[in-house]
């Protein structure tokens, strides 16, 4: 189904939950997030949610049997491939499955049937929170959790279970046990929460539209600049809606006594390649060098073995977001980049002037959103892929012999405004405002602040409460 959650989350759950969770005795708040975890990710996926409680019992029962025979290497190994087999069993079966099947019948003519499984959604995400879990205890680099609701608790933690981010254990294993709510804590994650809302409501969805109707269109006739304002567009709808969504779990996180890790770092504002996935997803980034690349052998064993090493990473990365070959190709893309980077022209980027230097990343960044999103998905043949990819981009430069239509006027006219608020929006413009703001001005003018907040999270309910124009991009992952 289509996951309509932000009203069921603003209006009904959250109050709800976050109710329950202060007036309950402090022994009695994971019983809660477990609770709510499960019926948050039950009222999207009813049957489903049988496969996050799967995975939730096979990495808690890894690592209590880890824990017991510590001494036996051979059964500790046993278990973590249990559970990396298991899991992976899990993601591989629901998210690749039918991708697998649809293009072995494409290439050698079978008629294998596709079971047509629907995907559950953030599967990409709790199930690499969970494993993450028996590899660090296998790595003994945390302690064993013995209570089962505590670590049910932490699996099921509501905020980021269907699009993160991906929080590991190591990250809240003393939070999980022993938390403090303060009032400031409560305050900040409330100031957050917003923040978010307001991100992913008030921007994504309204530059998100623009998106929509321009990749509905047909793209050997679409103008150069219709072109180019339709992948900004996605550029920036895909950036305000998952940092915004990571901003709301951060928030409510807080009103809970965690502290989540931080996803985004204004990624638009990098000066490479490298840099960018430094500060975009970094909650993803973490994981797969930690337990994909550093594995792999990392950059200990030589150049030849790094590059091959980042390819492989980067391509995981890709087929991480989604079965479909677009996912693969983008993350070739992106590793390929950062092999040349590590290679020679890091260096070069760091001597040129800092606009060059941006402009080059961000461009390169956008060329990747055009592999990612609609335009190729789904597609099984490869000819088709890089047909589209490659359609889109000649648009973008001319191919089509139109470099600006009535249709590009328009858009720019409805829509200019809400380009100028992504664009000051995704740099720290704004923060170092407010930060001068705190430093310099009487202390009185902060008071504007909850008012301006006020503002939005009105402007956000009243959004919420009208539009029909309300994506999750990432509850597909």
């Amino acid at each position: 189904m289509v996951f309509s959650s932000l009203t069921f989350l603003f209006f009904f759950f959250l109050p709800i939950t976050l109710t329950a969770y202060y007036l309950v005795p402090k022994k009695l708040k994971n019983i809660v997030i477990l609770i709510s975890g499960l019926v948050f990710y039950a009222w999207g996926e009813p049957i489903y949610v049988l496969v996050m409680i799967a995975s939730t019992f096979i990495d808690y029962t890894a690592g209590r049997i880890m824990d017991k025979y510590d001494g036996k290497p051979k059964l500790r190994l046993a278990c973590l491939i249990v559970s990396i087999v298991m899991n992976l069993g899990l993601l591989g079966t629901f998210k690749y499955l039918g991708f697998l099947i649809d293009s072995a019948n494409s290439w050698f003519g079978l008629e294998i049937p596709n079971p047509n499984l629907p995907l559950p959604i953030g599967i990409s995400f709790f199930t690499f929170q969970s494993m993450s879990y028996t590899i660090d205890l296998y790595r003994r680099n945390i302690k064993v959790q013995k209570n089962a609701v505590s670590f049910m608790a932490f699996v099921t933690l509501f905020p980021q279970i269907v699009a993160g981010p991906i929080v590991r254990y190591e990250d809240i294993q003393n939070e999980i046990n022993e938390r403090t709510i303060s009032e400031k804590m409560i305050g900040n994650g409330i100031s957050r929460f917003i923040t978010g809302l307001g991100k992913k409501v008030l921007i994504a969805n309204n530059i998100g539209e623009l998106w929509t109707q321009i990749k509905a269109l047909d793209y050997s006739s679409l103008s150069a600049g219709t072109a180019w304002l339709g992948i900004l567009a996605f550029a920036f709808q895909i950036y305000f809606d998952f940092s915004g969504y990571s901003d709301m779990a951060v928030g409510i996180g807080k009103m809970m006594g965690f502290n989540f890790p931080e996803n985004f770092d204004y990624p638009y504002m990098s000066k490479s390649i490298t840099e960018f996935w430094r500060r975009w997803h970094m909650t993803l980034g973490a994981w797969f060098r930690s337990y994909v690349y550093i594995p792999l052998g990392g950059n200990r064993k030589g150049t030849a073995r790094t590059v091959v090493n980042l390819l492989i990473t980067w391509a995981v990365t890709g087929i991480w977001h989604g079965a479909s070959w677009n996912f693969l190709l983008w993350g070739l893309y992106f590793g390929i980049l950062i092999v040349i980077e590590r290679l020679f022209l890091g260096k070069a980027l760091e001597k040129i002037p800092s606009f060059f230097s941006w402009f080059y990343t961000f461009i390169l960044v956008v060329f990747g959103w055009i592999m990612f999103d609609g335009v190729t998905q789904g597609t099984t043949d490869f000819i088709d892929m890089f047909g589209q990819v490659f359609g889109y981009i000649g648009a973008m430069f001319g191919a089509n012999g139109v470099f600006i239509d009535d249709y590009t006027t328009r858009a720019f006219v409805n829509y200019g405004i809400m380009f100028a608020f992504c664009i000051v929006g995704s740099t720290n413009t704004l923060k170092n405002i407010v930060d001068l703001i705190k430093e310099k001005a009487p202390g009185w003018v902060m008071y504007g602040y909850p008012v301006v907040q006020t503002a939005v999270m009105l402007a956000s309910v009243a959004f919420i409460t009208t539009s029909t124009y309300n994506p999750f991009l990432y509850f597909n992952f």
